[in-house]
């Protein structure tokens, strides 16, 4: 099966199941044969470990899943791979591809009718378009997984696992840090895909964690907080969370004073209990 990592075979299985690339889908495919082994290695997959891939493709990193669970289900958009998809995965007779979008999908429901009780990680190449939506996705809805380990753009790598409290950080930052502790694995270049993406990518791991590192008064009003907080990041904090709460700034004022940060504040500089802070001394405005 080293054969999916040969640009040449790749194309030509492509070709005679008429795929041509969809930029709307944002599909690259990984054909790099270092990556998607090392991939499937660090996503914790093993034999008593089933998977849940978002974005098959052409079926590489599949192939390497497949080899190291007992079982994975990969979920497909695109109709248009599912014929590659038999050929490519025809040797394996543990994995499943489900022709379906996995933003609207019932994820829970999937992993229970597949998977029963057993653990589960999450591995996928996502596209870069939807890699903030479909992150949030699987962390909010608090799936029965351990890990999620997915290929996104560099850029969107550092900001997702930047540490709340420093200059990087962002909405996303705090969001996936409530949920889970996120770590870089590896960058990859361009010239591991078909067609090369102009960026440079970046595999991260996120480990969900089983209770959040903070606790606030209203999970639903913190994250409000938090994306109100970022809403205008050259302003203050007291700017930005008038504008993105509807409150007045005297308002923002008191909370922030209740919740002991300065005024002048700005959201980059906020730690998660920070943020637990402010959702408190907020509650009473909502």
């Amino acid at each position: 099966m080293s054969r999916l990592t040969d640009i040449n075979y790749v194309k030509g299985v492509l070709g005679r199941h008429g795929f041509t690339f969809s930029k709307a889908l944002g599909q690259n495919f990984l054909v790099n044969p270092a990556v998607c082994p090392k991939m499937a290695q660090l996503s914790g997959a093993d034999e008593n470990t089933g998977v849940i891939e978002i974005g098959p493709g052409a079926g590489v990193l599949t192939a390497e899943l497949a080899r190291l669970s007992h079982k994975v289900v990969a979920i497909e958009l695109d109709k248009r791979l599912l014929p590659v998809l038999d050929e490519t995965l025809s040797e394996f007779d543990n994995v499943r591809v489900v022709n379906a979008d996995a933003m609207k999908l019932d994820l829970a429901k999937l992993i229970q009718d597949e998977f029963g009780g057993g653990e589960v990680v999450i591995c996928a190449n996502l596209p870069y378009y939807i890699t903030s939506p479909i992150l949030m996705r699987l962390l909010e809805e608090r799936l029965p997984v351990s890990s999620i380990t997915v290929m996104v753009q560099k850029e969107a790598a550092d900001r997702i696992c930047a540490s709340p409290g420093t200059r990087a950080s962002g909405a996303i930052s705090a969001a996936v840090h409530y949920y889970c502790e996120p770590e870089v694995l590896f960058k990859v270049s361009p010239g591991s895909f078909i067609p090369p993406p102009k960026v440079e990518s970046a595999v991260i791991k996120l480990n969900i964690l089983k209770e959040p590192p903070v606790k606030a008064a209203d999970e639903g009003l913190f994250f409000r907080v938090v994306r109100a907080a970022f809403l205008q990041r050259r302003k203050t904090l007291a700017n930005s969370l008038s504008a993105g709460l509807s409150l007045p700034k005297q308002t923002v004022s008191e909370i922030l004073s209740s919740a002991g940060i300065k005024p002048n504040a700005r959201a980059e500089e906020m730690t998660m209990q920070q943020f637990a802070d402010i959702t408190g001394a907020a509650l009473q405005f909502f």
